[in-house]
């Protein structure tokens, strides 16, 4: 298993969207993402430059469909 770098919310977003994911709505400092044929909606918290707590990353990864080696991959 791979480590999880330290990543902020907004990164992360970039990298769902290069998989397919918009944002569909924005609810205070919580982003949701959706996917056009995908069971599952993804919030991800945007709090300033703060990174994210891996195990909320390691939550919405799982949640997409993907590897930890595929997200670290998208970070690029």
């Amino acid at each position: 298993m791979s480590e999880l770098p330290a990543v902020t919310g907004k990164e992360a977003i970039k990298a769902f969207e290069k998989i397919g994911f918009t944002v569909h709505r924005v609810k205070g400092s919580h982003y949701v993402l959706k996917k056009p044929s995908h069971m599952y909606l993804l919030t991800v918290p945007v709090h300033r430059s703060k990174p994210l707590k891996l195990g909320t990353l390691r939550n919405l990864i799982q949640a997409a469909g993907i590897s930890v080696e595929e997200f670290i991959t998208l970070l690029d």
